[in-house]
């Protein structure tokens, strides 16, 4: 028997982890509090340009700061976002503003596009790796000659861009920060893919079984599905004002070679809209047909009752007249049947009589519908399926 998840439960699924507000109402705006349930802090370094790269993990700012500069491209990545004191000594090295500095650290933010004097404060969100999961933050500034990003989770999905900058002869080594940039975006958007996927499976796999074999606990599926989808819309809709305003922004931080790749990410965003929305579609009408399904299955069976019912009054009328004690020793009239040889027989044939006879009326009304034989399937090439009719 395999571990419990500590996040999930066997009623509601996995739990939600609910963003709040860690400064009091009226703080100083830039005023930084770290989440008590952040993770340590470390920063790795990324650096190429003219023949150069270089890859360094676990570093100080003293380290970054001695890097700074030495090659045409930098990509600071800092993950976890429990100590404070470092992650402003970096802004103050690459100067972030205290605004973007605190939405690093609130990581409840919706995917947006800020512009600070010559740099670009970019916040993304990335897709969950479970069902059920929110989306977690990325945010990333872009400047002259260098990328820093933030997140505070280490499982991301940034790996192939990493080792696309391994390759000594990829193309992401051939152009700037602003390429890294668009980079990770897309790598953050295309993470949204399997997620919507998986989604779809289990909604498909969902489809045939309310239609088919309709049950009382797949409708709370169905509101999960439900509630992914919407939580997938929230974070997915940002990202399309986001990619089209670096579209059209004229910095010169993003190169007319970088926007071209920026509309295809921006096709990508649409796309994932476009799936999101239908699935969401599917899924309301799914709502619909399992209380439809289940309203015509308790009309089946009250059907059924009611005509078991109607088919016993009769036998019920006949043995309660049979069962009334009459003295015959006072009157022949007195229930002469039961005196009679065959009055057992007579009223249990009467019986069977008046119960067939209002089963051929009811078939006749087609009230009840007749056994059918059915047929095994053919497959298209003329020979027997494999499965038994369902």
């Amino acid at each position: 028997m395999g571990a419990t998840d500590p996040t999930e439960t066997p009623a509601t699924g996995p739990i939600r982890r609910r963003h709040r507000r860690r400064t009091r109402p009226g703080s100083a705006p830039g005023t930084l509090v770290a989440d008590p349930e952040a993770r340590g802090s470390a920063v790795s370094a990324f650096g190429y340009g003219d023949g150069q790269f270089f890859e360094r993990h676990d570093l100080s700012v003293e380290d970054v700061e001695a890097l700074k500069g030495t090659v045409p491209t930098l990509w600071i990545d800092v993950t976890g976002l429990a100590d404070i004191g470092l992650i402003e000594r970096l802004g103050a090295l690459f100067g972030l503003h205290g605004l973007a500095l605190e939405d690093v650290i609130n990581v409840h933010q919706r995917p947006k596009l800020e512009e600070y004097d010559d740099q670009l404060f970019i916040v993304t969100r990335m897709a969950p790796e479970t069902r059920g999961v929110e989306t977690r933050q990325m945010a990333m500034l872009l400047g002259e000659g260098f990328v820093l990003s933030f997140r505070d989770d280490r499982a991301d999905c940034l790996e192939l861009v990493r080792e696309r900058l391994r390759r000594e002869n990829g193309r992401m080594r051939q152009y700037g920060a602003g390429y890294l940039a668009y980079a990770l975006m897309d790598a953050v958007i295309d993470g949204y893919f399997p997620a919507v996927e998986i989604l779809g499976e289990d909604l498909e796999h969902l489809e045939e079984a309310v239609t088919l074999h309709p049950q009382q606990g797949q409708i709370h599926e169905v509101y999960r599905i439900r509630r992914d989808l919407l939580d997938l819309r929230r974070s997915i809709w940002p990202h399309r004002d986001l990619v089209n305003a670096l579209i059209r922004d004229d910095t010169p931080l993003i190169d007319g070679h970088t926007r071209i790749f920026l509309r295809d990410c921006y096709d990508h965003v649409a796309q994932l809209m476009d799936i999101v929305e239908t699935e969401r579609e599917i899924a309301s009408n799914l709502s619909d047909v399992y209380h439809s399904s289940m309203n015509a299955r308790l009309n089946d069976i009250m059907k059924m009752l009611t005509l078991i019912a109607t088919i016993f009054m009769p036998l019920s009328f006949i043995a309660s007249l049979y069962g009334m004690n009459f003295d015959r020793s006072v009157s022949e009239w007195n229930m002469p049947e039961l005196g009679w040889r065959y009055g057992y027989p007579y009223a249990l044939g009467l019986m069977a009589v008046c119960g067939l006879g209002m089963l051929v009326f009811f078939l006749r009304k087609h009230w009840i519908k007749p056994p059918t034989t059915r047929r095994r399937r053919r497959n298209r090439d003329g020979g027997p399926s494999g499965g038994s009719a369902g």
